[in-house]
């Protein structure tokens, strides 16, 4: 895959780095919490869980914050009832965007959604107006220094995986939706705990974007980013490799 889609949906640039952990690890208790709560509180029995808790400990996230998470979505120690919901949109520029949220106020997310659109040039549209733009599938990432390209693409098939892609940055593991977990568990024998382990969009095709509308459409998703209910957003949209460096550099 050439070039920078939002595909690995990797939250960067703005922010202190502290902050931007903390945040971060709120996610990631939030997706334990309602892991916990939709399945269970073990593991060996709740993949969701599994996911969930694998993904924090592949970020850092301390085990006192995991174990409070999983005792949240047990126990229901703080009230909260979490619902997931998608929101679709177009961004500026013509990029299709969804943004999976969890929250537990409805009334309160969707006016917010739909401010950040319009105030950073997009619109808000109706569940299914662009998820055609998109495909289901399971998505696996490793560090590069795990294994050289030809053995995570080699493992990576004989686990069951569609795609291998390794590029400057990680490993990337595609999978059929239902096949993630299996590939995910033959893979960790092997190489270790993921960095990423997930079922994510990825676009059927992309935009490409000059460095004016790079700007603007980065711009929209780091807002929505930095929504405290969003916990990941996809866009179909592609940045070349030298208009990301431009972007980069004014940072």
């Amino acid at each position: 895959m050439s070039g920078h889609s939002q595909f690995k949906n990797i939250m960067h640039r703005k922010g202190a780095q502290d902050s931007i952990r903390a945040k971060a690890f709120s996610k990631l208790g939030r997706e334990i919490t309602v892991a916990a709560k939709t399945g269970g509180g073990d593991i060996n029995y709740n993949s969701r869980l599994r996911l969930a808790v694998a993904a924090a400990k592949a970020q850092n996230m301390p085990k006192d914050n995991i174990e409070r998470a999983i005792k949240k979505g047990t126990v229901g120690e703080d009230g909260a009832n979490y619902e997931e919901i998608r929101y679709e949109g177009i961004g500026p520029h013509g990029v299709a965007i969804i943004v999976q949220a969890l929250t537990d106020n409805r009334s309160r997310t969707a006016p917010s959604i739909r401010a950040i659109f319009n105030k950073k040039g997009g619109t808000l549209g109706e569940t299914n107006s662009v998820s055609f733009n998109f495909e289901r599938i399971g998505y696996i990432e490793f560090p590069l220094n795990v294994a050289t390209p030809d053995a995570m693409f080699e493992a990576g098939l004989d686990a069951g995986a569609n795609d291998v892609i390794t590029d400057d940055e990680c490993h990337q593991i595609i999978t059929e939706p239902n096949d993630l977990m299996a590939v995910r568990e033959a893979l960790e024998k092997k190489f270790g705990t993921p960095a990423a382990a997930r079922l994510d969009y990825r676009p059927l095709n992309t935009v490409a974007l000059n460095l004016d509308a790079a700007k603007s459409v980065m711009d929209l998703i780091d807002a929505l980013n930095e929504d405290d209910d969003v916990q990941r957003v996809y866009a179909n949209y592609d940045i070349p490799d030298d208009v990301m460096a431009k972007l980069n550099a004014e940072d």
